[in-house]
Order: C-alpha cells, then sequence, then structure tokens
C-alpha cells in the first residue's frame, strides 16, 4: 500500500523531483542564452514553488493581478512584476504603494492614459515596462508606438525600465518557431522606438513555454514562462515536454467502466475546461499514451482507453495530466508535494482567487 491509496480523490499531485528537473532545465536554458529568468507564478500560485524558481535561478516573479503579487510578497519575494496593463484607481493605487514599501516593483502600461492613472494613483511606486503586441492581438501597442506609451509615461513621472510582450499566439501545433521570431521582431522594434524617443531601455521582456525551445536569445534581457515548472496535456500535444516532465497530476478513481471507456471522479471543477479547438482532449493519462479525456463534466471525466488497453477496475486510481494546469491549480486549495508514490508535503495554493 502506497501513501496515494490513503488520499482522497479527486487529489491534485505534485512532483518535487519532476518540477525540480523542470526548473533546472529553464534555468541552464537562460543561462547558456545570457538572459535572466522571470518566471510567471500565475501557474503555480504557490509560495513553496516560487522559493524553489529562485533558489533555482531566477531573479524575480512575474504576476499577473496586484493580489497575486501581494501573495507572493507576503510570502517573503522581493522583486515582482505586474505583466498586466493595470488601470489604477484609488484602491489599488493604495496597494501598489503597500507593495512597493516590500518589494521591487514594475507593472506593465500600453496606454498614456493608463499610464496617468498609475502615476495619479501610486506615485512613482512602481516602475513601468511598455507592452508591445507582437501577433496575439490581446493587449499591447504596435511596437511603433511604443516610445511614445513610454515618453506619456515618463511626462507623468513614471520611470520606464523597457518594454515586454507575450507571443501568446505560439499556442498551436508547429507554431512556437515563427511565433518566437515575430516575438524577437516586436521586441527590437518596440526597444528601437523607446529609445529613438529618448528613454533609456534596460528591460526587454518575452517568452512563454510554448517558444522556450525556439528562443535564439536577444532582443530579449528576460524570459516569462509560466507552465514549464509544471506542464500540463496541451504542452505535451505541443510536443514542448514528453510525459515524464509533467509535475503535476490529479490522482482520480474509477467509478463508472465499460468497455474501452473508465470514468473518473476529476470533472471540470477540478480539472479546469479548457480545450483549444487543436487538441485531442480534456487532458491525458501519462501512463496510458493513447487514452483521452473526451468528455468533462463537472464531475466526470469520460476516457477513452487505446484498442487493446486493459480497462481498470472500479476503484483504480489513475493519474490525468489536466490540459491547462494554471486554471487546475486555481481550483484547488492546495497541492500535494510527492516523491513517486511517497507523499513529502501539503503545499498551500497561496494566490489561489487572487484575481483582483
Amino acid at each position: 500500500m502506497s501513501d496515494l491509496d490513503a488520499l482522497r480523490t479527486p487529489c491534485p499531485l505534485l512532483d518535487v523531483d519532476v518540477l525540480d528537473a523542470n526548473l533546472r532545465r529553464a534555468a541552464d536554458l537562460a543561462a547558456r542564452l545570457g538572459v535572466v529568468l522571470r518566471p510567471h507564478a500565475k501557474t503555480h500560485k504557490c509560495v513553496q514553488v516560487a522559493r524553489r524558481q529562485l533558489a533555482a535561478g531566477a531573479v524575480g516573479l512575474t504576476v499577473a493581478t496586484t493580489a497575486e503579487a501581494e501573495a507572493f510578497a507576503a510570502g517573503g519575494a522581493t522583486d515582482l512584476f505586474v505583466a498586466y496593463p493595470l488601470w489604477v484607481d484609488a484602491d489599488r493605487g493604495r496597494r501598489l504603494r503597500a507593495l512597493a514599501e516590500r518589494t521591487a516593483l514594475r507593472v506593465g502600461v500600453d496606454s498614456a492614459e493608463g499610464a496617468a492613472a498609475l502615476a495619479r494613483h501610486a506615485g512613482g511606486a512602481a516602475e513601468v515596462l511598455v507592452e508591445v503586441d507582437s501577433g496575439h492581438h490581446r493587449t499591447g501597442v504596435r511596437p511603433e508606438e511604443a516610445g511614445a506609451v513610454a515618453t506619456a509615461a515618463a511626462r507623468a513621472g513614471l520611470r520606464v525600465r523597457g518594454v515586454f510582450t507575450f507571443p501568446g499566439h505560439a499556442y498551436g501545433p508547429g507554431l512556437a518557431s515563427p511565433v518566437a521570431g515575430q516575438e524577437a521582431a516586436a521586441l527590437a522594434a518596440a526597444a528601437a522606438a523607446v529609445r529613438a524617443a529618448g528613454h533609456e531601455v534596460d528591460v526587454v521582456s518575452g517568452g512563454s513555454t510554448p517558444t522556450l525551445g525556439s528562443t535564439q536569445g536577444g532582443p530579449a534581457t528576460e524570459l516569462r514562462p509560466g507552465v514549464y515548472a509544471l506542464n500540463d496535456a496541451q504542452q505535451l500535444e505541443l510536443g514542448t515536454c514528453g510525459a515524464g516532465d509533467l509535475a503535476l497530476t490529479v490522482l482520480a478513481m474509477v467509478v463508472s467502466r465499460r468497455p474501452g471507456t473508465v470514468v473518473l471522479d476529476a470533472g471540470s471543477k477540478v480539472l479546469g475546461a479548457d480545450r483549444p479547438a487543436w487538441t485531442t482532449g480534456w487532458g491525458r493519462l501519462p501512463a496510458v499514451p493513447g487514452a483521452r479525456v473526451t468528455a468533462l463534466s463537472e464531475h466526470h471525466a469520460t476516457v477513452a482507453l487505446p484498442e487493446g488497453a486493459a480497462v481498470p477496475a472500479l476503484g483504480a486510481r489513475l493519474r490525468v495530466a489536466p490540459n491547462h494546469v494554471c486554471t487546475a491549480v486555481n481550483l484547488a486549495d492546495e497541492l500535494v508535494a510527492v516523491r513517486g508514490d511517497a507523499v513529502v508535503d501539503r503545499w498551500r495554493v497561496d494566490a489561489r482567487g487572487a484575481n483582483t
């Protein structure tokens, strides 16, 4: 009987040895490229994981929200970048000023209006990076407009440190390499525009887990991957990781079975419901490579087994890799830290629900 047999299902498991190997691999890559690593903590939302990232060589953390920054600052983080074009009102300004008393703080801006609001309510509490759109078409200005935003921020009294982007359009088969090229071109053009406007550019920030292996170094000075620490079924399908690199899985129990199919007790309220059109299911079973989660309800995951595979018995426990690990983690109060089948600790998801 292993420690896992005593756990209630469904239960998120975090393999510490796999986690540490993932962190070392990314840190080694950054060192070879001559850039720094500032991982995105929205993936794991966990102070214990963040501490391991910093110990492995990360210079600081990236977060998506003010509340995430507060959670990690409370956990001891001393260098944070809110990679989001915050619209700052009086309340958020107060929170940013309080954060800046505990940690070095940068935030994103992508408009003159946003920079003015930040300066008005938070003063000089945070340095800023101008966000540019490298093809994802979500937030950020066109690269050639970065200089104008930098000038507006500087006139508002903010210290501009550089530019950043997120190449989120790399999420799709065969897109990593071309998107990495688009990202590099956009960052180079944006940095040039900011310098031409008379501002220094100390930081050129980009990166994502899908593009990590295609990054050649330059013009980026720092990389901000997030999912790489834990990995998930999407990364497995993209070829970004192997089954042995899946640090986060959900331990689930077989509650129903029929030929070629089992139903597990881990539904969308545990695994998350993300499924891009290019994926082949809502999750995978690392121990059964051909298996796919083909239907997902709130408390049911229907798994189609490959032809010829034995159908697990009722009550059997299987590990499931969720499609999108970031949303799965945000559904959990804690992660059970394991080494193999041995439970070694329980780690709180400190920033769960920290969306403000």
